[in-house]
């Protein structure tokens, strides 16, 4: 049973956030007690303003240097980035961390974000979805652009790479134009995993055919495995193999973690996100409630690998 931990750097009205050597901590106990990801987010889920002490992404940059086995996902929105800049980014990310980067990517529209880049009325609920799922198959083009073995730096015969082992994506659609490829090297994963969670019925068929992860909510295990098989029934309609997507169950803050293993594992679950709450608080939780029973668990469930895709059982990010 594979495990998340989620982490809401956003503090909760009145607190103070989170300081850098706090996430620290709590990544490097996530990490010696064998959980798989560690999903950063910076918002408030309520449409609050951000009080986050810092961007997910450059988060994850930093604790890839303080960690070396635990995957890294960094929440982030379409809406706050071009789809060239955000794979230039997660690529660069998973070269950093070696192969442990990953996107949660959000599919929801915020109305503070979308004001504050240049669209104060935000987008009819239809074009923003078309929008998404453009840029979100932009970024993964963009991340084949280079085939493993293209870079040359072959300094003396003056050639950086070989031109049969570039491929430009040439993307001209609705919303965005791109021509790639990618100015920094493939990623040690091939791509960097593609999480998502928190999507509407409308988004299901797409998610399902893109997504590595998938975070649920479920309240009981009967209802997860309902929710599971709809997806990998959407995923295998989609044309992905069997085991090419995984659900993880997000049982949500406060719950009691230490009856779920088991009984969501005989449910045939990939596997839990444990959700700390916001602020200072989510290192109590981690302290108080998630580490002991991380620490009783059996050892050895999960493959161990160097990249985050190896870890968690995925091939390749090649698949489109």
């Amino acid at each position: 049973m594979h495990l998340a931990v989620s982490l809401n750097i956003a503090s909760e009205p009145g607190q103070s956030g989170l300081d850098f050597a706090g996430i620290v901590d709590i990544a490097r106990q996530a990490e010696a007690a064998g959980v798989d990801m560690l999903v950063i987010s910076d918002a408030a889920s309520d449409g609050r303003p951000s009080n986050s002490p810092f961007e997910a992404t450059t988060l994850v940059a930093a604790l890839a240097t303080v960690t070396e086995r635990i995957g890294l996902v960094a929440s982030a929105s379409t809406l706050m980035h071009q789809p060239y800049n955000l794979a230039r980014r997660f690529a660069s990310l998973d070269i950093i961390s070696q192969g442990r980067a990953g996107w949660s990517a959000t599919l929801a529209q915020s109305p503070r974000e979308a004001a504050n880049f240049s669209r104060p009325e935000g987008f009819a609920p239809d074009d923003f979805r078309r929008r998404a799922q453009e840029f979100i198959g932009i970024v993964r083009g963009l991340w084949q652009g280079w085939d493993r073995d293209a870079l040359l730096f072959d300094k003396g015969a003056g050639r950086f790479h070989d031109p049969g082992k570039m491929h430009l994506l040439d993307h001209k659609g609705e919303f965005f134009s791109v021509r790639g490829p990618l100015n920094v090297a493939r990623s040690p994963q091939d791509a960097p995993l593609m999480v998502m969670s928190g999507l509407t019925p409308a988004d299901l068929d797409f998610a399902a055919g893109v997504a590595d992860i998938m975070l649920i909510n479920a309240p009981t295990p009967g209802t997860a495995k309902a929710a599971g098989d709809d997806l990998q029934r959407r995923a295998l309609a989609a044309g992905r193999g069997p085991g090419a997507l995984k659900v993880l169950v997000d049982p949500g803050p406060g719950t009691d973690a230490v009856p779920l293993d088991d009984r969501f594992l005989r449910e045939g679950c990939d596997g839990l996100n444990l959700v700390l709450r916001p602020g200072l608080s989510a290192s109590k939780d981690f302290a108080e409630r998630v580490l002991p029973w991380l620490q009783r668990r059996p050892a050895g469930r999960s493959v161990r690998s160097a990249t985050l895709r190896g870890r968690l059982g995925l091939g390749a990010g090649g698949e489109q």
